[in-house]
């Protein structure tokens, strides 16, 4: 009886929440179409519209089909919280517990970056600033720093946390060990030199004149959005990369290419100026989810821009982790079961 009444309660659950998820995609779908950007090219516009619909509609989909298996990963999240976060302390306590400085090695290698890149496209190669309020430059450190930051946890966090089950493999051993909290765990962890990083750009800023303001908010918004990205994302690569050990060397190459690919160092925008003939080239680099987190710290920090006037940009992102999110929770449990042997 009482297997039945549990049994009952979840179906009832489950319909409950497939109906919300239904509405929300049809309010989605009938906004996206509706909305219109009177500054955006007609073609590109309806593109747009066209290619968000047919993503969001496809992941609702895989929603339907794959409910039990994409839900179960959220709930076990959300019933081990408090267990993630002592893990994800002690993991960033005990990652320099063997060296003398301890954690200040943490943020020792992003400040040399930023100073050597500073240095390099300031001093030995000398760049125009990017401009505020189109006519006002601001010093090319800020410009910088503004966009490097969050790529250090993207790159943190994602070599991190796809080692993750290989690091504590003798977790993933045991048979009553939740190892879907793992790969969350090193994101958590990297947290903590993140805020260090955007205390440190809210100071920089300061210095120079440009104080925080209700913009600045949106860092932690953008910063949101980075982790959960990241977070579908590792668990795609932290599951197959116990069955492709080489996949970790991939992923260092790709965000060797991704800094300068996203683009961080390098001003998009004024590059298209001097090249007009590249302006195709410009949706390519906006379907680069990172892109959009990067233009938003900016955006927060530098133009004064809100994230719901980038709306296509917003949308696609949105979607794009979802749909990372929905496959990574598939992948994860499909090959969960082959875990252990391998390891």
């Amino acid at each position: 009886f009482m297997l039945s009444l549990i049994g009952t309660k979840l179906r009832k659950k489950k319909k409950i929440t497939i109906a919300i998820v239904t509405i929300l995609v049809v309010a989605l779908d009938l906004y996206i179409l509706l909305h219109h950007n009177p500054l955006d090219n007609h073609t590109q516009e309806i593109i747009k519209k066209v290619i968000s619909c047919v993503i969001l509609n496809a992941i609702y989909v895989v929603f339907l089909f794959g409910y039990d298996k994409i839900v179960i990963l959220p709930i076990e999240l959300f019933q081990n919280r408090q267990l993630i976060w002592k893990l994800a302390k002690n993991d960033f306590k005990t990652r320099y517990a063997g060296s003398y400085l301890g954690i200040f090695w943490a943020f020792v290698q992003p400040i040399i970056t930023v100073l050597l890149y500073w240095f390099v496209f300031t001093i030995a190669i000398p760049s125009r600033a990017t401009t505020l309020n189109g006519d006002l430059e601001i010093p090319y450190v800020l410009w910088l720093i503004a966009g490097i930051v969050p790529w250090f946890y993207f790159s943190e966090a994602l070599s991190s946390g796809t080692n993750a089950l290989l690091e504590y493999n003798y977790l993933v051993k045991k048979v009553v060990f939740k190892i879907s909290i793992l790969p969350i765990i090193k994101l958590i962890s990297a947290v903590f030199v993140h805020l260090f990083f955007i205390a440190f750009t809210l100071i920089l800023f300061s210095c120079y004149g440009m104080y925080p303001d209700l913009y600045t908010l949106q860092i932690f918004y953008y910063s949101a959005c980075m982790f959960l990205f990241t977070l579908g994302l590792c668990y795609i690569t932290c599951s197959i990369v116990i069955f492709f050990r080489d996949l970790g060397q991939i992923i260092s190459i790709a965000l060797q290419v991704g800094i300068w690919a996203t683009p961080i160092l390098w001003n998009l925008n004024s590059m298209l100026a001097s090249h007009p003939q590249y302006a195709w080239m410009k949706f390519l680099f906006k379907l680069n989810p990172m892109n959009y987190i990067v233009e938003g710290y900016r955006n927060a920090l530098i133009d004064k821009i809100w994230f719901y006037e980038t709306f296509y940009s917003t949308a696609y992102f949105w979607i794009l982790t979802l749909c990372l999110f929905a496959v990574g929770a598939l992948v994860f449990k499909r090959l969960k079961v082959h875990f252990a042997d391998v390891l």
